[in-house]
């Protein structure tokens, strides 16, 4: 049995592992409401983007309106940028997206080559330990998160699509639901996905589309949203991801202080019963000295 002094210590240990837990769920609390911010004004924005891409392409007017990042071809080398968290203790964050990359990397063995880019050091650290190859690692993206660092990934890996080096990007990240629930999701960024001219046309007997002027033309409209818009899809994917983190890692820290008052609990009452042990064996020893000396 455990001597006083070590339970006593032990629950010294516990309490001060519950106020640094307390600490940072209050953090990642304060933080996740400035990011849950972010990411619900961008879904809107990213979502009526790829939208008017869609109403544009419905209303070509009989033109042949296309782009590079729209046309899709043949898959054989394939890019999948991995989105995880610098730091741990965040639950099953970055455990859940590195096993979803393992599957995709299992799933498309038969391409011709499948190359890892990285953000987050826990996704990098997993896969170079392994061996596998890494691209390009994007470290210390999130403490300069903005839409121009965004933006500035976005062009490298459209550079490296319009070269022909890959034929498709693939994204996989956490995407945020509530502060307690994220949803792992594989999204294809490159070539771009909206929504096609059938999905808009309307149906049997419905008005037709009103048209609108483009202004110096449609082609030119479409040159200047399309690369615009898969800086947004990258953009909210990094604001989904790092909302996802500070609600992961709040949980976790509110499930860890809450198991570290049940344990604070259970080692008290623990040390109350050895203490009334020892007390009882005392009062005996001295109650059978007191025998004999009668």
């Amino acid at each position: 049995m455990a001597s006083l002094r070590d339970i006593r210590k032990r629950i010294r240990s516990v309490k001060n592992t519950r106020q640094i837990t307390k600490a940072m769920k209050m953090v990642s609390a304060a933080k996740l409401r400035k990011a849950q911010d972010a990411i619900l004004a961008a879904r809107p924005y990213a979502t009526m983007l790829d939208q008017i891409i869609a109403d544009l392409s419905a209303r070509s007017g009989g033109e042949n309106l296309t782009h590079p990042l729209l046309v899709a071809r043949p898959v054989k080398k394939v890019e999948l940028v991995l989105l995880t968290s610098d730091r741990g203790l965040a639950g099953g964050f970055n455990s859940n997206v590195i096993r979803r990359a393992n599957r995709f990397l299992y799933e498309n063995t038969a391409l011709e080559r499948i190359q890892l880019a990285t953000v987050g050091r826990k996704g990098n650290d997993f896969f170079r330990n392994r061996g596998q190859a890494i691209r390009k690692d994007f470290g210390g993206l999130y403490q300069r998160l903005n839409y121009r660092a965004a933006a500035d990934i976005a062009e490298e890996l459209v550079a490296s699509y319009l070269n022909g080096e890959v034929d498709a990007v693939h994204m996989v990240y956490n995407e945020f639901v509530t502060a307690i629930t994220q949803k792992v999701s594989v999204v294809q960024l490159l070539p771009l996905q909206t929504l096609g001219a059938a999905d808009q046309a309307p149906a049997e007997g419905a008005p037709a589309l009103v048209d609108f002027k483009y202004e110096p033309d449609r082609q030119a409209v479409l040159d200047r949203l399309v690369p615009q818009a898969v800086n947004i899809k990258l953009y909210r994917a990094l604001l989904e991801s790092v909302a996802s983190e500070h609600g992961a890692r709040m949980s976790a820290m509110e499930n860890a202080t809450s198991n570290a008052s049940d344990m604070i609990g259970s080692l008290t009452l623990t040390y109350n019963r050895t203490r009334q042990a020892v007390i009882t064996k005392e009062l005996m020893e001295i109650v059978s000295g007191a025998e004999a000396l009668k």
